[in-house]
C-alpha cells in the first residue's frame, strides 16, 4: 500500500482501491486524487472538506451521511464500533474525543460524534485517529486491530499535542507513526522533529515525518 499525506489531516491510501480520508487541504484541491472511497471523521470544515464536490461513495457517521446524501453524495453511514466491508476494504469506525459540527448555515440537527477509522486493505492496517484527545482505550484499538501505521494529530489546542500523542503512539503500538494535523495554522504549531526524537529514543517505534504530497510504501506485517 502507498500512503500519501496530502496535508493537515488528509491522507490517501492507494492499493487495490484508493481511499481518501478527510478530504481537505488548506490550499488547492484533492479532486485530482480521484478516490474510490472517501472517509470523513467529523463535520468540521477542515475534515469534511470537498466531500460534497467529489461525489464519491463516502463513509461517515449516520448524521453526516444523512447531510451528504441530501447533497447528492452516495453514502455509507455507520457508527462508532461498527465495521463494514466495501469493495474488499474493511473499515472500522473508532472513538475520538472531539466535537463535531457541520459548517453550513442550512444545517439543522445534531451533527453526530467525531470518530477515527481503522482501514484494512491489501494486508495493511492503518489507524487514522481523526481529531481527538488522548484516551486510554486507544490500547484496545492496538490490541484489536494491530495497526501497521498510526496517523496521530499533534497540533494541540484542538487535539492532542506532542506529549499526549507520544502516549497515544505507545497505546496503539503501530510500528510506524505519522504526525498529522499540525502547522496548518499558527494555532496548531508543533515540532514534529522533537516528537520523532522523543519517541524513537524511548521506544522501538518509527516516526515518519512527511511533507505535504509525500508518500511512503507500507508492506504487510510479516
Amino acid at each position: 500500500m502507498q500512503l500519501t499525506w496530502l496535508g493537515h489531516a488528509c491522507v490517501l491510501l492507494t492499493g487495490t482501491k484508493k481511499v481518501l480520508i478527510d478530504p481537505f487541504i488548506p490550499e488547492g484541491s484533492v479532486a485530482q486524487t480521484n478516490p474510490d472511497l472517501v472517509l470523513v471523521t467529523h463535520g468540521h470544515y477542515d475534515h469534511l472538506g470537498e466531500a460534497v464536490a467529489l461525489r464519491k461513495t463516502t463513509v461517515a457517521t449516520g448524521e453526516i451521511a444523512q447531510y451528504l446524501q441530501a447533497k447528492g453524495v452516495p453514502v455509507e453511514g455507520m457508527n462508532i464500533g461498527g465495521t463494514i466491508i466495501l469493495e474488499g476494504i474493511t473499515i472500522t469506525m473508532t472513538p475520538a474525543l472531539h466535537s463535531s459540527r457541520i459548517d453550513d448555515t442550512g444545517m439543522t440537527g445534531n451533527p453526530g460524534a467525531a470518530a477515527g477509522f481503522v482501514v484494512r486493505m491489501d494486508g495493511v492496517s492503518v489507524y487514522h485517529a481523526g481529531d481527538t484527545a488522548l484516551f486510554s482505550d486507544m490500547k484496545l484499538i492496538g490490541d484489536l486491530y494491530h495497526p501497521d501505521v498510526a496517523l496521530l494529530p499533534i497540533g494541540g489546542r484542538y487535539t492532542m499535542g506532542t506529549r499526549e500523542a507520544m502516549m497515544a503512539a505507545n497505546f496503539v503500538g503501530a510500528k510506524i507513526v505519522i504526525p498529522i494535523h499540525y502547522n496548518t495554522w499558527d494555532r496548531i504549531a508543533a515540532d514534529p522533529v522533537a516528537f520523532k526524537t522523543a519517541i524513537e529514543r524511548t521506544t522501538d517505534l518509527t516516526v515518519k515525518i512527511l511533507r505535504p504530497g509525500e508518500s511512503i510504501e507500507v508492506a504487510p506485517a510479516s
